[in-house]
């Protein structure tokens, strides 16, 4: 430091920054102060108007005058424009939650986490419920923002506690609510049922207001970012099974509710103990097994047994699953597909029919179904190029078949062994390879018993008894 900068500091009895003057006066003209009325004019009819906009305007009215460069000067300048004598802006206000009041519930997307499941990449969702007093949070794993998601998400949460609060907060998610004709959103029965079940009053958030719903969505990024770091310190981000995944998942979170047990245990203390049984976690419905060997459930088409053709079965629709029951006993379960209108065929249903009508597999509307691997695809495309018209098929439907009857692990090896050697994977090669050898047995000589041996035996016995 120059003395004469530190004699002034010393003469002044002043810290630098007190010294600073505050500057009243423009270093150079506002070069937009010939337009600026008409800006002013045109934020007074509309100003939800943005600054790129309003330049891009006075650009097209006057190219002479400004130039592309002074978009941020703009940007500044009607930053400081709206400070000074913009209209109100809306503000929020901080709520001072109770104890034991509401539970807060949400849905946020967990694809970003990048988790597969053995292997295979594993888009979800998370359902997230906070207690706002104490921010205690829970979460599960889904597929949907489905009635049954929630439905499982808020018993878990119960269940989890052992009391309940008051209300059940959600935002308008169609899970939740549906329209009516006012503008408005209502409740659905099924959501109220419930919620009314478990003693609680639902409650909802203003249409488009989502900062009502504060704390569950702030915790949303928290939980993501609290899941991004421990995934970071696991080193994978791999796990075995989706119920796998989710207990790791649960895991993380009772290690950061410990951080929160005072508070939570006041909450605790406010709220009702659970006084009921847990709901069904599925819905049940019923349907006809059609000709095609298919069930059509919730907008989609899922093959089944053939045996089943012409039987009504009854469907238990999970959040991410299906059981089909007959006669009261299990039959199969099945991956739930999200959306409508889609399908999912089993080839070992139908298979049996398949290769008795050998012809109907060119034209059949689920045929893309029956490569269940790309083994079996390209195995397909070699048939094709070797052989010609019904042969093709044939081949095809009788290693479909021999899958169906072994195990299809092998028949893939066999078929991408053939494929490696330049070979047509035609059903003869491949059964030679997936056939099982008969096994030897060996020649044991009988075992001859003696029979004194037990006399020794009872001689022995007899002595200890005298």
């Amino acid at each position: 430091m120059d003395r004469k900068t530190a004699a002034k500091y010393l003469r002044e009895g002043k810290y630098p920054s007190e010294l600073k003057k505050e500057r009243t006066w423009r270093t150079r003209l506002d070069p937009f102060a010939q337009d600026w009325p008409e800006v002013e004019a045109r934020l007074a009819e509309a100003p939800e108007l943005e600054a790129k906009a309003l330049f891009e305007h006075l650009l097209a009215q006057s190219p002479n005058r400004y130039e592309p460069g002074q978009l941020r000067t703009f940007q500044r300048r009607l930053k400081q424009w709206r400070a000074e004598e913009g209209p109100p802006k809306e503000v929020f206000f901080a709520q001072a939650h109770r104890p034991g009041e509401a539970m807060q519930t949400d849905f946020t997307s967990g694809n970003k986490l990048g988790i597969t499941i053995a292997g295979e990449s594993f888009p979800h969702l998370l359902a997230q419920s906070v207690l706002p007093y104490s921010n205690w949070q829970w979460a599960t794993v889904c597929q949907s923002e489905s009635l049954l998601a929630l439905r499982r998400q808020i018993q878990q949460v119960v269940f989890k506690l052992g009391r309940v609060p008051r209300y059940s907060q959600t935002d308008n998610s169609t899970a939740a609510t549906h329209d009516i004709p006012s503008g408005k959103r209502s409740f659905n029965e099924d959501y109220e049922r419930l919620v009314h079940h478990f003693q609680m009053e639902p409650r909802t958030i203003e249409v488009g207001k989502k900062e009502q719903n504060g704390d569950v969505e702030a915790a949303n990024g928290a939980l993501k970012r609290r899941l991004e770091q421990h995934l970071l310190l696991r080193g994978s981000r791999d796990f075995e099974s989706v119920e796998a995944y989710e207990q790791w998942v649960q895991g993380v979170m009772d290690k950061s509710n410990e951080l929160r047990r005072v508070k939570v245990s006041e909450e605790l203390a406010a709220m009702r103990p659970v006084k009921v049984e847990r709901l069904l976690e599925y819905s049940e419905e019923q349907a006809r097994v059609t000709c095609w060997s298919t069930i059509r459930v919730k907008h989609n088409s899922y093959s089944v047994p053939s045996r089943l053709i012409g039987e009504e079965v009854k469907v238990r629709v999970y959040e991410s699953s299906l059981e089909v029951w007959y006669g009261g006993a299990w039959q199969l379960t099945l991956e739930r597909l999200l959306g409508r209108n889609k399908h999912r065929v089993d080839y070992r249903h139908i298979i049996w029919s398949l290769v008795r009508k050998p012809g109907a597999f060119a034209r059949y509307k689920y045929r893309e179904e029956l490569f269940p691997t790309l083994v079996f695809r390209k195995a397909y495309d070699a048939l094709s190029e070797a052989l010609s018209g019904w042969d093709v098929d044939v081949n095809y439907l009788r290693i479909l078949h021999l899958a169906a009857s072994t195990l299809e692990a092998e028949v893939e090896v066999a078929l991408e062994l053939l494929l490696e050697q330049g070979q047509v994977p035609d059903i003869d090669r491949v059964k030679v390879l997936v056939s099982p050898s008969t096994p030897e047995l060996p020649e044991l000589p009988a075992y001859e018993v003696d029979l004194g041996d037990y006399d020794a035996l009872l001689d022995v016995a007899q002595e200890v008894a005298r």
